[in-house]
């Protein structure tokens, strides 16, 4: 199964114990993970202005970006998301041929799925990790 993982998640995974840290060190080494130098660099960002955290000073970010396989997508012309910076997460899923977004933002949520993508919660994700065994 080929995950694109947003950035909240990954963040929520990494920063507090929860559902979001299982899934991050339990169920996605179980998975094909997609990213962008584009989500790559947001999370990067993120962990510097909003956590003070030298990106490079955290282990499972490290293994996070080798794990991964990078993809180069292709921007679109035209919005798909409600919030524009969105559609970088939809664009590294089609670039990646992904089965499923991770994803906590509700403008990719009310989705529900892009081009054959399913977008799924933390919640939903994990019920689906745990049918599948």
């Amino acid at each position: 199964m080929k995950v694109v993982c947003d950035t909240n998640v990954l963040v929520a995974g990494m920063v507090a114990d929860g559902l979001c840290r299982d899934i991050v060190k339990r169920r996605l080494p179980r998975t094909e993970i997609i990213t962008s130098r584009a989500l790559l660099d947001e999370l990067a960002r993120t962990l510097r202005n909003k956590f003070d955290t030298d990106p490079a000073q955290v282990p499972l970010l490290k293994a996070y970006r080798e794990r991964a396989t990078l993809v180069r997508p292709q921007a679109r012309s035209r919005p798909v998301c409600r919030d524009r910076d969105d559609d970088k997460v939809l664009e590294t899923a089609v670039a990646g041929q992904a089965d499923i977004i991770l994803t906590g933002d509700r403008d990719l949520l009310v989705l529900g799925e892009y081009k054959g993508i399913r977008i799924l919660s933390p919640r939903q994700f994990v019920e689906l990790m745990d049918r599948r065994g």
